[in-house]
């Protein structure tokens, strides 16, 4: 069984519901007519003109945000916006998970999930990731991240790399073991940009010492055993890397592209990573199978014991 077929199998035992928002897009409704054919889920399909209830909506948006400069007319014009609504129904219960992204900007899917979701209690920053999968050998490898923070401190990539860490193991059965990227391995090289990654290590693996990790390490030490051993002999990662974390959205986003164009990976993502329900993002250049696959994995990680999300 490859990953896309355990990831359907595994979301159709947990009775999930999925809010799916660009509704209008004909390959949403081809993704829904598939997920509730097939068992996977049930759907609920939203656009500008769903039912839901604006005021509350809108109430709850200033009370979160009006101390951030919110006011009262842009609460009510976010509470008719599809994103906004398909964000209250996983707020309030009525979905479990929800997907959007197919014809909206991932700023726009990202503040809809902010404001009316909210983060995680146990982490602090959102970001997100792309698994990149082979199936002629079911390799698969965990990139983040790769469509969300432009700059990340080195506190903001600990963050990441836990969250990335616990979706790997939740979505593959793998135990992660995390490298931290940079353009030097173990001291090779001397800059701001290098201390960032290795002060990220350190908090990391300050936090969390169960998981195995190293930084900073380049790309081939992380992921090639034999460079390792020449350039990292010590590394507790030994070349074998499964989740990857990069430096800054730059590094991360022409990464995942890259390795989908030319070495014929399939990527999965963006996911959406550190909100309090899962509230997945989409490339507007994506298929219906593609958001099949992400509502599985939004419905996965909506389980009770998934963590990180």
């Amino acid at each position: 069984m490859n990953l896309e077929q355990d990831l359907q199998q595994r979301a159709s035992v947990l009775n999930a519901t999925v809010v799916l928002a660009d509704a209008h897009d004909p390959r949403v409704t081809d993704a829904a007519f598939y997920l509730n054919r097939h068992g996977i889920c049930r759907t609920i399909l939203v656009d500008a003109n769903t039912p839901a209830d604006h005021k509350a909506l809108q109430h709850h948006l200033i009370e979160r945000r009006a101390s951030k400069g919110l006011s009262l007319e842009e609460a009510t014009r976010y509470s008719h916006d599809p994103l906004f609504i398909a964000a209250w129904m996983i707020h309030n219960g009525e979905a479990d998970s929800g997907v959007a992204g197919a014809a909206s900007a991932t700023s726009d899917v990202l503040r809809a999930g902010l404001w009316t979701i909210g983060t995680a209690e146990d982490v602090s920053t959102v970001s997100s990731f792309f698994l990149m999968v082979w199936q002629h050998n079911h390799q698969t490898l965990t990139y983040a991240d790769c469509g969300v923070v432009p700059n990340p401190s080195a506190e903001q990539l600990a963050d990441i790399a836990f969250s990335a860490a616990m979706n790997h193991k939740l979505l593959t059965h793998n135990e992660p073991r995390v490298a931290f990227l940079s353009y030097s391995t173990k001291g090779s090289a001397q800059h701001e940009m290098v201390d960032k990654v290795r002060s990220a290590f350190e908090i990391f693996s300050a936090k969390h010492s169960e998981i195995i990790a190293d930084g900073e390490l380049q790309v081939d030490a992380a992921i090639v055993p034999l460079v390792a051993h020449r350039k990292a002999p010590d590394s507790p990662v030994s070349g074998m890397a499964n989740v990857l974390i990069f430096p800054n959205l730059d590094a991360g986003n022409i990464a995942y592209k890259l390795t989908e164009r030319l070495a014929a990976a399939q990527a999965f993502g963006p996911i959406v990573q550190g909100l309090q329900k899962p509230f997945a993002d989409l490339s507007r250049g994506c298929t219906a199978a593609d958001i099949v696959n992400v509502a599985c994995i939004s419905i996965i990680q909506s389980a009770p014991l998934a963590v990180g999300q």
